[in-house]
């Protein structure tokens, strides 16, 4: 069974930093596309990070660059979401998602992503 597994996420102090981590289970990463989106109650889903299957392509969304990197391990199976700088503005929901893409990825839609994980709550506040 394919799955993705998030962790990570928690309650930090604006200012303060998390990794997120995106475990694959049932199948190798090596040529997926992985990107990262997340939703705010009340909010619609936003593209914040992707990486290519190779590593050689990444994306970020305005609001994050700068603050987050993306980052991948293919031995461990796992990618990453280095998150630094953290704004209570960042408060939401983060999915992991994975679609076939080993020179490409995009963070324009998660329609285009066939495996999702469960989430992991990141909530940034003091």
């Amino acid at each position: 069974q394919l799955q993705l597994v998030e962790s990570g996420g928690g309650l930090v102090q604006p200012g303060g930093s998390l990794r997120l981590s995106c475990a694959a289970s049932g199948f190798t990463l090596d040529y997926y596309a992985i990107a990262w989106f997340r939703q705010a109650p009340g909010k619609e889903r936003e593209g914040v990070s992707c990486i290519s299957g190779s590593g050689g392509v990444t994306n970020y969304a305005d609001s994050v660059k700068g603050r987050f990197t993306i980052s991948r391990d293919n031995a461990k199976n796992t990618v990453y979401l280095q998150m630094n700088s953290l704004k209570p503005e960042d408060t939401s929901d983060y999915y992991c998602t994975a679609v076939f893409g080993p020179r490409a990825c995009t963070i324009v839609s998660g329609k285009l992503y066939n495996y999702w994980g469960q989430g992991t709550q990141v909530t940034v506040s003091s």
